[in-house]
Formats: C-alpha cells, sequence, structure tokens
C-alpha cells in the first residue's frame, strides 16, 4: 500500500514537472520574439515584455527544480 502511494505521489509530481515544461516552452518562446523585436528594431515595449517574461521564466524554473528535487528523493 506504501509503495502504491510512493508511485502515485512520483508520477503526480512527473505530470506537474511535464506541465512546467510546456509552461516554460511558451514563456521561452515569447521571450524570443519580444527580445529579437527589441535588439533588432529597438521596439522598447518588446524590451518591456521581455522582461516581464524573464521573471515569470524565473519563477517557472524554480518551481521546476523543487519538483524535480521531490521527484529525485522518491
Amino acid at each position: 500500500m506504501n509503495l502504491e502511494l510512493s508511485l502515485c505521489k512520483f508520477f503526480k509530481l512527473i505530470k506537474i514537472m511535464k506541465v512546467l515544461v510546456e509552461n516554460l516552452n511558451q514563456l521561452f518562446a515569447s521571450f524570443s520574439k519580444d527580445a529579437t523585436a527589441f535588439v533588432e528594431n529597438g521596439n522598447k515595449a518588446a524590451g518591456t515584455r521581455a522582461r516581464k517574461v524573464s521573471l515569470s521564466i524565473e519563477k517557472e524554473l524554480k518551481a521546476f527544480r523543487k519538483k524535480s528535487i521531490d521527484a529525485s528523493k522518491k
């Protein structure tokens, strides 16, 4: 029974990590688009968006790191 609970928690963590990876991929794509517009075209609004997205990326990376550490302990 205890093993089943551990496996269930482990697979839940894996599912959460997959969602985090998907979110990170979307955030990276958004960052890349806005950062390129800022650097190549001098679009200041795009620079602001890129900086905002970079904070979201940082938050998601911390969440991923925490969940991956939890999963490796199982």
